[in-house]
Parts: structure tokens; C-alpha cells; sequence
């Protein structure tokens, strides 16, 4: 029997930022733009990509701005198509997915990562689901929740994509305890929520893409807190082990942390380069400032 079909989207982004501030101070941090995108918009158009029709979107206060970016705009639009601008209208419409595929949900209280994909419960339903997290930026020829909904289709079960990161940066990341770590899609034998380095069972490490069964609601529904006193999605996902499948995906492509300043900037520039009406003018820049330092 084929594996139920991935439809359905979750996006926590009710965070604060705290770590761009003062810019977030009265802007969604997922709003922060790569280029001339935001964040978000890059979330949705990698769930399209990979099929996504229902995207469930866990917000907070102060996310104003995010339902407005997916919204149509009329004064905008007016302005622009009554001069002649109709590439820029594309621009602010192009990316709007149908009427109806966007739903919002509140995170009233921040207690973390599982708390927020708990509180998507009744929107995602009785399916598997994806969860993407806006502040991990993919640079891929395959959109990377692509590349696991592929892998999916394969394996069942869940699913997390991974990346090998330094020994010394395990404390950052849920990491995964595997008997196959040079595997494509490695068996999941144990998840550990951030271990110190010397405790790490290996230095595979998730990132912010996944597909879940729906059993994951049963086990977040319990609300048991751990690293930081917040309910992690790792302890939930954890204790599906044995019981579903389980693999990491080594996925293809360059992540970038945009929840932290330099791996915003590093995105930036990746993405500049990469664009072909910009890759000149970008380069340019790089070369100049590198000659700079080296003159330094």
C-alpha cells in the first residue's frame, strides 16, 4: 500500500527574534528578507515545490506582518498597474498560494518547538504532515522538503533532514544515535535533544525539516518539558521510535542558520551570487571588500 500522501504544512513562527534585535523589535523575524524575499515566502514556495496545498501557520503576537504578506494588496496593486508596472504586480501576486490553503493558529505562550507544533493539532488532522522552519534557508537544486517528501514516498514513517556539524556544535541540535551514520537516509535509533559534545552519540544533526505521522500530536499532547524547560519536538519524536519507521536525509544542498546573524548574512550573499541578475553586481562587491581585508 503506497504511503499516505504529505498535503499539509506546519510553520512555527511564533518567536521572538531576539537575536536580530533591535530589528525584530516591531518585525516578524520571518519577514527579515534574503535578497527581496522574506524568509516565510522562501517556506512556502520550498512546501509548493514539494505538493504542499495546506500550510498551517503557528504564529504569535506581533505577526501582523505575515498574514499581510500573504494577502493581496490593493492600493499596491492599483498604484502599480496604473503605471504600467505590471512585472512588479506579478511580483506581489505570483507567490500567493490559492484562497483558503493558508491557516493561522496562536502559540499563546512560548514554550517551544513541540508546544508550537501542538498547538497546529487540529488543523493538520489525522495525516502525516510536514513542519518547516522558516529560519532554516536551503540553497538546492531540488527543494529540500521535496527531496524528503521523495524520500518519503520510499521509506514512510518519519522523517528529519540531517547534516553532519561539528563535534563542538552538537549542543546546538538534536542529534541523531544511528547504526548507518554514512547512509543516505540513515535508521534512527535514538534522538538527543542539544547533548553536550563528549555525550553526542553521533554528529548528525536535524535541521528544520520534517515529516511526521500524526501519532506525534499523542506524544507532544503530554507536555513533559525537558532541555530549557520547553517541550522539545525531539522528546516526542523520540518516543515514536520502534513503533514507525525512522530515517534522517542527508538532503543536498547549503543551509543556512537565518536565525542567527552571521548565517543570515552568509545567506544573503549566497543567494546574490547565485541569482543571475544579480551574480555580477554581487560579486563585484565580495571581491571588492575581500581585497580590502586582504590589504588589512
Amino acid at each position: 500500500m503506497p504511503n499516505a500522501p504529505i498535503r499539509t504544512a506546519v510553520f512555527p513562527v511564533a518567536g521572538y527574534g531576539t537575536r536580530f534585535l533591535p530589528a525584530t523589535k516591531a518585525m516578524a523575524k520571518e519577514m527579515l528578507t534574503v535578497v527581496d524575499k522574506p524568509l516565510i515566502q522562501y517556506g512556502l514556495e520550498e512546501a509548493m515545490a514539494a505538493g504542499i496545498t495546506r500550510f498551517v501557520l503557528v504564529t504569535g503576537r506581533g505577526k501582523q506582518a505575515i498574514e499581510d504578506h500573504f494577502d493581496l494588496a490593493y492600493e499596491l496593486q492599483a498604484t502599480l498597474k496604473a503605471r504600467g508596472k505590471e512585472a512588479a504586480v506579478a511580483e506581489i501576486t505570483d507567490y500567493l498560494p490559492p484562497p483558503g490553503a493558508i491557516h493561522y493558529v496562536r502559540q499563546r505562550e512560548a514554550l517551544g518547538l513541540g508546544h508550537a507544533v501542538w498547538c497546529a493539532r487540529e488543523l493538520a488532522g489525522e495525516a502525516p504532515f510536514a513542519v518547516v522552519s522558516p529560519d532554516d534557508l536551503v540553497l538546492s537544486r531540488t527543494a529540500c522538503l521535496k527531496q524528503l517528501v521523495d524520500a518519503y514516498e520510499t521509506l514512510g514513517g518519519n522523517l528529519t533532514a540531517v547534516m553532519d556539524v561539528p563535534r563542538a556544535d552538537t549542543a546546538r541540535y538534536g542529534v541523531l544515535a544511528t547504526p548507518d551514520p554514512d547512509s543516505r537516509t540513515p535508521r534512527v535509533d535514538g534522538l538527543v535533544e542539544k547533548p553536550a559534545p563528549e555525550a553526542a552519540p553521533s554528529t548528525l544533526s536535524i535541521i528544520g525539516r520534517y515529516i511526521l505521522q500524526p501519532e506525534i500530536f499523542e506524544e507532544l499532547g503530554r507536555h513533559e518539558r525537558s532541555v530549557g524547560g520547553e517541550i522539545q519536538l525531539t522528546d516526542a519524536m523520540a518516543a515514536l521510535i520502534g513503533r514507525q519507521p525512522f530515517h534522517g536525509l542527508r538532503f543536498e544542498g547549503e543551509r543556512f542558520d537565518c536565525g542567527t546573524k552571521d548565517g543570515w548574512l552568509a545567506a544573503n550573499i549566497a543567494y546574490a551570487l547565485a541569482d543571475p541578475a544579480r551574480r555580477a553586481a554581487a560579486a563585484a562587491t565580495v571581491r571588492r571588500f575581500a581585497a580590502e581585508l586582504d590589504r588589512d
